[in-house]
């Protein structure tokens, strides 16, 4: 049973018995085929002439061979003629079916042919306003067929139908492609014209390419010649249709090379004047290319022209080096080791220093016997007291003795007596050791001076903790005052090494920042009005008074400011809030080295720059007496004091809201409301804050410190030994302990032991607090490896 009897179920008709016995008689079998013979002879021209006219359609669309859909009306007249030779089939359903599709095609063939005709009268228009791709329609499409021909070692395409290729004539670029493109073209006929160097006969002659594209031939021989060369720096100029050639491009630099401030304009002018051939374009390719606008830039950042020629800029060098040490510092933070481009950058920084006449300050050099008294003065007095023997240098314990017989040495012990003591010299079997050998002291004996290291720290005990100046020191001592000074800068050597010495740096987060002025007559400076004065930055914690790092430098810039803000960081110190004056040179300098720091300034500096700049807009007498001035003093003070940050904030409202009428009475009063509409967001943030302070008191107490032992000395003579005494303030100040009319939580504590350090074992911290250094007369021969 046939399927279509589930979707199309038959109809019955009943019929009288005679007129289907009568149907039976007439319509034999032999009666189909005969009617389907007649049929077929009278229309097999009809599919015939359809099909060759389908036929034609493909090949003047441009392919080869029969077309498939040729052979749809040869389908369409045999399926009909399928159901006149056997009339059952044409009962059914999918017959039925079919037919009609098949019908409804052949009754369109007009419409078939009318669109294909169409499609290719659309092919051989121009485009107009873009590009217009039509290939045959459903019949005859376009194909393009891409392989890659591993034999020959080359990628071939083979394109049938109509193909347009469309390329912008504004653009050198996309003609010297187009133009490689098309001579690249090969039908693979043979033709008279010459080969190419390839021994390629294209398809598109080049004379025919000149003609037709306005260019000449010797342009598409250079542009084949670059190709086949892949000279891709030539090929790909995309700034001019002419090539910039080497030599050109040697005469256009050569030329700027005399003025290199100069522009490209200036620079196409001076050419064109001396009878170049060149464009404006070319002189910027030629810059872009050799790599001279890069250098133009670095010497724009770098120097500065001078009537004598180029420069170095103040301060050039200094930013570079500051930025480098930054990059390096978050590498060193991060865990990530150090890039070989950035130790290039770093040995470029240094070669342009020297070749600017800047010299690096070297370090001190640190004595032999200073490793000795570090070990004294900063470690546990059971580390100090240990027996075994350790080189000097390395300070490694795998060392063996050189010699038995011993040197004999003269100390003068604690009794005044002159004794002689033995010491010996030992091998250092640490291969990373530098010296190999060393001399062993024993406790509190020190080379190139017979006084013990109790006679040392006394020096230095009285001198710093006792405040006195070298002179007293020297005669209260017995010894000469040029001693007494020698003896207590041997201690300033370096900075106390925190990190070191305890594995960790501690702090409450909160750091004041701030600078004071020295005199040093002897430094490097250029002539001028500031040149014996240089600068002593201080960071100290707000809340455990700890000063934090110290250094000198010889101008008070905003490199200097993130050059000590750098190396705070570098000691391990990341602060929360920063509290300074009112500076603004801090405020880019710590955005850069500690962007996630809290900038606050203080009220109590924010104060007196006011009132400064009222004595300068008033004069002494108004500014003492006038009710406007005190008034508007006044409400400025307020301001500043108020204890909430809703009080605060509504007093600046209010004294703002009188900036047109005050500044149009006196106009100097401008500074004033600029001040305080600069800084607001800086100081307010310290009013009712339990983690900020309000001022920046915890610097100017430590400045006043450091001003009792400043004062003695009137100056300093160098920069050298200014650095000397800021390591001796430094670590005399963190262990001496606060007197007992200071504070009810500082009495009696040193800023490390507020800081949360164990100082009790050291015996810095019992020199510091006036006590007297103890240490064995005689040495330990126990622990030491033969």
């Amino acid at each position: 049973m046939s399927a279509g009897w589930f979707v199309w179920p038959p109809v019955v008709y009943v019929a009288p018995q005679r007129a289907r016995q009568r149907r039976e008689a007439v319509d034999p079998p032999r009666a189909s085929m005969r009617a389907a013979r007649l049929w077929a002879s009278r229309t097999w021209v009809v599919p015939l002439c359809r099909s060759l006219l389908l036929q034609i359609v493909w090949w003047t669309s441009g392919h080869s061979g029969p077309a498939v859909g040729a052979l749809l009306p040869w389908l369409a007249w045999g399926w009909q003629l399928s159901g006149l030779v056997w009339p059952w089939l044409m009962r059914q359903p999918e017959w039925r079916v079919l037919q009609r599709l098949l019908s409804g095609l052949m009754r369109s063939p007009l419409w078939l042919i009318t669109g294909l005709a169409l499609s290719q009268a659309a092919q051989a228009l121009p485009p107009v306003g873009g590009h217009l791709l039509l290939v045959g329609g459903l019949v005859s499409p376009a194909t393009v067929s891409v392989r890659h021909d591993t034999d020959k070692g080359c990628y071939r395409a083979e394109i049938s139908g109509n193909v347009t290729l469309t390329m912008a004539d504004d653009d050198p670029f996309c003609v010297r492609l187009f133009v490689l493109c098309l001579r690249s073209l090969d039908d693979g006929e043979a033709r008279g014209s010459r080969r190419t160097r390839a021994g390629r006969t294209p398809a598109v002659r080049q004379d025919a390419l000149a003609a037709s594209l306005g260019i000449t031939q010797p342009e598409i021989s250079r542009w084949e010649r670059y190709a086949r060369d892949r000279d891709w720096r030539r090929l790909l100029s995309l700034h001019s249709p002419d090539i910039l050639t080497y030599e050109l491009q040697e005469q256009i630099i050569s030329t700027w090379a005399h003025w290199p401030q100069w522009s490209s304009a200036e620079v196409y002018h001076i050419l064109i004047e001396q009878g170049v051939a060149v464009t404006q374009s070319q002189v910027d390719q030629a810059a872009h290319e050799s790599g001279w606008q890069i250098v133009r830039q670095a010497l724009g950042r770098l120097c500065t022209q001078r009537a004598e020629g180029l420069r170095l800029r103040d301060g050039s060098l200094v930013g570079e080096l500051l930025a480098q040490n930054q990059i390096l510092l978050g590498k060193l933070e991060s865990g990530h080791g150090l890039t070989p481009e950035e130790r290039l950058d770093v040995a470029a920084l240094q070669a342009a220093a020297a070749s600017g006449g800047l010299v690096a300050r070297a370090p001190l050099p640190l004595r032999p016997w200073l490793r000795q008294a570090e070990q004294v003065l900063f470690h546990p007095w059971d580390e100090t007291m240990a027996g075994d023997v350790c080189c000097t240098s390395c300070g490694s314990t795998d060392v063996g003795r050189k010699s038995r017989i011993p040197r004999f040495k003269r100390v003068v012990d604690a009794a005044g007596e002159v004794q002689t003591v033995a010491v010996y010299r030992y091998y250092c079997h640490n291969p990373a050791c530098a010296k190999k050998s060393f001399t062993a002291f024993p406790p509190g004996v020190l080379p190139y001076t017979a006084e013990r290291l109790e006679t040392h720290v006394r020096v230095l005990q009285m001198y710093a903790w006792g405040r006195s100046v070298y002179r007293r020191t020297g005669t209260a001592m017995g010894i000469a005052t040029m001693t007494a000074y020698r003896w207590v800068s041997a201690f300033g050597a370096e900075l106390l090494p925190v990190a070191a010495l305890f594995g960790m740096v501690k702090s409450s987060g909160v750091v004041g920042v701030d600078e004071k002025y020295v005199l040093v007559p002897k430094n490097g400076k250029a002539a001028g009005d500031n040149r014996r004065w240089m600068y002593v930055y201080l960071a100290v914690d707000c809340y455990t008074y700890d000063l934090l790092h110290i250094a000198i430098y010889e101008h008070n810039t905003k490199e200097s400011a993130q050059a000590f803000l750098l190396a705070l960081r570098a000691k391990g110190y990341h602060p929360r809030v920063v509290v300074t004056d009112l500076r603004q040179d801090y405020g880019p300098a710590l955005a850069t080295v500690f962007p996630a720091a809290q900038h606050h300034e203080c009220l109590f500096h924010a104060g007196k720059a006011l009132h400064r700049q009222l004595w300068l807009i008033y004069g002494r007498e108004r500014y003492r007496t006038d009710h406007q001035v005190v008034a508007l003093r006044e409400e400025l003070d307020g301001v500043l004091a108020a204890e909430t940050k809703r009080t605060a904030q509504r007093r600046y409202e209010a004294v703002m809201a009188q900036r047109e009428a005050l500044v149009a009475s006196e106009p100097g009063l401008a500074s004033i409301f600029a001040t305080m509409e600069t800084h607001w967001p800086m100081l307010v943030n310290g009013i009712e804050s339990d983690l900020i302070p309000r001022t920046n008191n915890t610097v100017e107490l430590l400045i006043r410190r450091f001003d009792q032992h400043y004062q003695n000395m009137c100056g300093f003579e160098s920069v050298e030994t200014a650095s000397v005494f800021l390591g001796v303030f430094e670590k005399t100040y963190r262990f001496t302990p606060f007197s007992q009319d200071a504070q009810q939580r500082l009495r009696g504590k040193s800023p490390l032991e507020l800081a949360g350090y164990d100082v009790a074992q050291m015996p810095m911290a019992a020199v510091c607090r006036g006590w007297a250094l103890s240490l064995p007369a005689q040495p330990s021969t126990g622990g030491c490896p033969k």
